[in-house]
């Protein structure tokens, strides 16, 4: 196993899975060093034998938002300067939507702010019954933003967003299992041995297949038919390249268990 510091991360990675663990003192907030790292992160996890992440966060938080600090609320009247201070976290949930690696979260805790799309942008979310999610920028008379309306308005549907966003009421996970916004609500004492055990199949799978199936998903919510058609056939001729493709097709034949390698 390989342990490992990645801003306020702790990343371990065994058998394929990155289990990634927000442990920042004080609350489980999201500085712009620790977003950028993340990014980085994700955006390598494809080539460097990492076939599932896992993202959690450690004791009472799951994430509870952005580090605010004072030069980020002086750059608060400087539309240039916010883009600059807010570029990170950008850059990190473009990551998450983007990269080919399945990702899964355990939300445990509380959960406010950009945690909602630390939470929600990953392929199975899977959130202790009791957690507490709170979208916090209507009670601090701030547009959403670093993303939230893009990526938000594609995982939540549209009347369950709008309550969410204009009352800025606490939520629990039961609720958002009724609205089909997160995959699973569990137990606490079930919640990171289903999530474990969630990551340890996903990796064990054709990941590069799973892969480029969630991209086509994701990227036909934004595509014409004509376009997701097209991306369609190149993710197939892709596919077929690969070495699970063959272990896949060879395995049906000869009716036993593939081996999927990742690759």
């Amino acid at each position: 196993m390989e342990e490992r510091g990645l801003g306020d991360f702790l990343v371990t990675i065994e058998a394929g899975v990155a289990e990634l663990t927000l442990d920042r003192e004080g609350a489980n907030t999201i500085d712009r060093t620790t977003a950028s790292e993340l990014a980085a992160f994700i955006d390598q996890a494809p080539h460097s034998g990492v076939r599932a992440m896992l993202i959690t966060g450690a004791g009472r938080h799951f994430c509870v938002g952005a580090a605010m600090d004072a030069e980020a609320g002086r750059m608060a009247d400087s539309p240039i300067e916010y883009r600059l201070t807010y570029a990170p976290f950008a850059q990190l949930f473009e990551a998450m939507w983007e990269t080919e690696t399945p990702i899964v979260t355990a939300v445990n805790g509380s959960v406010a702010g950009v945690g909602w799309m630390l939470a929600l942008l990953g392929d199975i979310v899977v959130a202790d019954s009791s957690a507490r999610w709170t979208h916090l920028f209507a009670r601090g008379a701030m547009v959403p933003h670093a993303g939230d309306p893009f990526f938000l308005s594609r995982v939540i549907p549209y009347r369950r967003l709008t309550e969410i966003a204009l009352l800025s009421e606490p939520i629990d996970s039961e609720t958002l299992e009724r609205w089909n916004v997160i995959s699973r609500s569990v137990a606490a004492p079930d919640l990171m041995s289903t999530a474990r055990d969630i990551a340890a199949r996903v990796a064990a799978g054709p990941t590069r297949t799973l892969g480029l199936g969630k991209q086509l998903y994701r990227r036909a919510m934004d595509s014409s038919l004509s376009q997701s058609a097209a991306d369609e056939r190149a993710c197939v001729a892709l596919n077929f390249t690969t070495d699970d493709r063959n272990e896949g097709l060879t395995s049906l034949l000869e009716h036993r268990s593939p081996k999927f390698v990742g690759r």
